[in-house]
């Protein structure tokens, strides 16, 4: 696996030397970003990106490339790619050395458009994402050239990622070792026809796909071609199948081996997740507004004006899934994917100028709104809510509406009411799916109060820390009585139906609650007290204090 960042030339060559490149004159090791690929044309004033790699798609001969050359000095350019073989190596070298651009070669049979389309795949991989470098498994997020090339470092074989159609998203090195069929599908970016047709007959597809281990197919039988065999291994992200990994082997793998290529099949869903979620530029650009936008710091009118939603009133919708609901994080990283597309093309349809984008685990939605309403928040929820049901309660997503920003200062306002109804619908036990701020405003305070219980290491004082003490001692349930006595207004009749027991038997215990807690339960002040406080600790503690952990949080509807 090559070390270096994928903008530079040595990376380049790394992973698609000897199958498209042939370097042969220059410093590879030159640590500058490559900034594009652009092609010299002779006829036509030449602008290149920054330390491009330039193709010379019509240069002939020695004299012609070393003129190239020295025009490319003043762009600054990293390479200059010429079709091989080349003469007067010498004449080249000095011009290579007077100048500092790189000389490679085409590969013999490669064309100029598979070389294009390689290059750009390559170089704008570092594109995807956040600006900070983060890793999967020690492999740059998202980088299907790296990944290869460690897979293939680990089996000792070349390696190929594959998407569901046969087409290669990223091969490792050393793939001139491997055959002729092999070396084809890299230059065409498809495994040949022919190879998928046996495949099919031969039913390696329909194995692979329903086989959670590898799979281990002979070398093929087609004419004089001569083949070596593969071992393959389907790519999943809970259900769905993102691809396959193949390495052309000329020996059986060990166990050793077989075990390290089934876990890299697992690092590989997460890889290729993020560079699906990356490949789209129109929407990287508009996931950065977006957070640049909820952010609300000086970007934000900029980023507002560029999505079109600077001069009308907008609320944040904020989707998200339960925690806790599975520990395979590339199916979760899946659904949280699709189901953001999924509001996307639904929100575009309502409202064309929404904007959608994936933060962390957080799905945030832009919607554009005619004024402060309750009738705005209530078509919001109503949008919201249809769209639930369209797409099912399998992933158990939820979407919290924060308020309507009049202005774009007021945007990451209506971003923290966004996520504040979220928690609130995380946390409630019969909470609906969909809610706005103005909904559960008192729940959200609530929680918050909690917090700051929690974070001040009380505990529960007064008329109730007697009664859970008394409870604890006597397993007398006289918070559980008081609870369903001011849940039900002093209704003995109703009160001690919820609590399943016979009124007079009600009667007696809601006696020794005024007792043992000492406390008047004719005085609304001691009865807004204790109704506060039984809100703060979870319905099971039977009156312990808050978890200070926060990790077995009570529910805010109780």
């Amino acid at each position: 696996m090559s070390t270096h960042s994928a903008r530079s030339l040595s990376r380049v060559l790394a992973d698609l030397g000897s199958t498209l490149l042939d370097p042969l004159y220059g410093d590879w090791e030159r640590a500058v970003e490559i900034g594009g690929v652009g092609i010299h044309d002779p006829y036509d004033e030449q602008h290149y990106p920054p330390h491009a790699i330039v193709l010379g798609t019509g240069v002939r001969g020695a004299d012609e490339t070393a003129e190239v050359l020295h025009g490319l000095r003043p762009h600054g350019a990293a390479a200059l790619v010429v079709r091989g073989p080349v003469e007067d190596a010498a004449r080249l070298e000095r011009a290579v050395a007077e100048t500092g651009v790189a000389l490679l070669t085409l590969t013999r049979g490669a064309s100029w458009a598979q070389l294009a389309a390689m290059l750009r795949t390559l170089l704008s991989e570092g594109d995807v994402g956040e600006a900070a470098e983060h890793t999967l498994g020690g492999v740059p997020s998202g980088d299907l050239f790296a990944l290869a090339n460690a897979i293939g470092t680990l089996l000792d074989a070349p390696v190929t990622i594959e998407d569901r159609r046969s087409r290669i998203l990223a091969f490792s090195g050393g793939q001139d070792e491997a055959d002729t069929a092999r070396v084809e599908s890299i230059l065409a970016r498809q495994v040949p026809e022919r190879y998928l047709r046996l495949h099919e007959e031969h039913g390696v597809f329909k194995e692979l796909y329903r086989s959670e281990g590898l799979v281990h197919v002979p070398a093929p039988t087609m004419e004089d071609e001569v083949a070596l065999p593969r071992v393959a291994v389907a790519v999943r992200a809970g259900d769905e199948i993102l691809g396959s990994v193949w390495a052309a082997v000329r020996e059986p793998l060990t166990r050793e081996r077989e075990a390290a290529f089934l876990e890299a099949a697992k690092l590989a869903a997460l890889h290729m997740l993020r560079f699906r979620a990356g490949s789209d530029a129109e929407y990287r650009l508009r996931a950065d507004l977006v957070a640049t936008a909820l952010e609300g710091g000086a970007g934000a009118i900029a980023a507002l004006g560029r999505l079109g939603l600077a001069d009308e009133p907008t609320l944040v919708m904020a989707m998200g899934l339960p925690p806790g609901r599975g520990v395979d994080h590339a199916h979760i990283t899946a659904e949280h994917q699709r189901l953001t597309a999924a509001l996307a093309v639904h929100l575009s349809a309502v409202q064309p100028r929404s904007a959608v984008a994936l933060l962390g685990d957080v799905a945030y939605a832009l919607f554009p709104v005619a004024s402060d309403s309750a009738r705005v928040r209530e078509r919001a929820v109503q949008v919201a809510s249809n769209f639930l049901e369209r797409t099912g309660d399998r992933a158990g997503a939820v979407i919290g509406i924060g308020s309507v920003a009049l202005e774009p200062a007021a945007l990451a306002r209506s971003r923290t009411n966004a996520d504040r109804t979220l928690r609130v619908l995380f946390s409630g036990r019969n909470s609906p799916r969909v809610a706005a701020i103005a909904d559960v405003y008192v729940d959200a305070l609530m929680l918050e109060i909690r917090d700051l219980a929690i974070s001040n290491r009380d505990e529960p004082s007064g008329p109730l820390a007697r009664l859970a003490a008394y409870d604890a001692k006597h397993n007398a349930h006289l918070v559980e009585t008081l609870r369903a006595w001011l849940d039900a207004f002093g209704d003995v009749v109703a009160a001690s139906a919820n609590a399943f027991v016979h009124p007079n038997t009600f009667r007696y215990r809601i006696r020794r609650v005024a007792e043992v807690g000492q406390i008047d339960l004719q005085d609304p002040s001691a009865r807004f007290a204790a109704m506060l406080q039984l809100r703060l600790m979870p319905m099971d503690s039977g009156g312990a204090h808050p978890d200070r952990t926060g990790r077995n949080a009570p529910t805010a509807r109780q």
